[in-house]
């Protein structure tokens, strides 16, 4: 396993939409390990693909707190069937937008369809955290941020900061 670098915005690759996966092989497990590997020491609960420069449609996550042990999720071609007409507001951030954090309104409830570490196809009902983040981290897999739910205001101020910080990073 390994840590690779997590692309941040407002570089164009997080805009690519990802490609279905053509089976589940030890090549991808080694990726999905990397991922989860990534997603803890950046530390986050959720992460895609391409967010680590890869444009395939794979997810990994895990909501465990810091004192509970780790429930690891892998989803690949994951499909959102169903989601509730009820609406919650949940504030969320990203990996590939470090240190901003706003409220998105998203579907309450949803049933996931996805491929297994393994292979296998599973239906998963989400709600709650759940939900949201299932919901974030395919959004990724369609090219969009979560800055892209809020206004277009809030939107370019957070990128403006974020390239800000980039050139001070890459002058030092």
């Amino acid at each position: 396993m390994a840590i690779r670098p997590i692309i941040t915005a407002p570089d164009p690759l997080l805009r690519e939409v990802s490609k279905p996966v053509d089976k589940v092989d030890d090549e991808l497990r080694s990726l999905m390990d990397d991922m989860l590997e990534t997603m803890y020491d950046a530390p986050g609960i959720g992460l895609a693909a391409i967010q680590i420069g890869v444009p395939k449609r794979v997810i990994v996550m895990d909501l465990a707190g810091e004192d509970e042990e780790p429930e690891p999720r892998y989803f690949v071609n994951p499909e959102i069937l169903d989601p509730s007409e009820d609406m919650r507001l949940y504030e969320e951030g990203c990996l590939s937008v470090p240190e901003f954090f706003d409220e998105v309104e998203r579907p309450a409830r949803c049933r996931v369809k996805y491929l297994d570490y393994d292979g296998n196809e599973q239906i998963l009902d989400a709600e709650g955290m759940l939900a949201v983040c299932i919901q974030h981290e395919m959004d990724h897999l369609e090219g969009v941020l979560f800055i892209d739910h809020l206004s277009r205001l809030k939107r370019e101020r957070i990128l403006k900061k974020l390239k800000k910080e980039q050139r001070l990073a890459a002058a030092s």
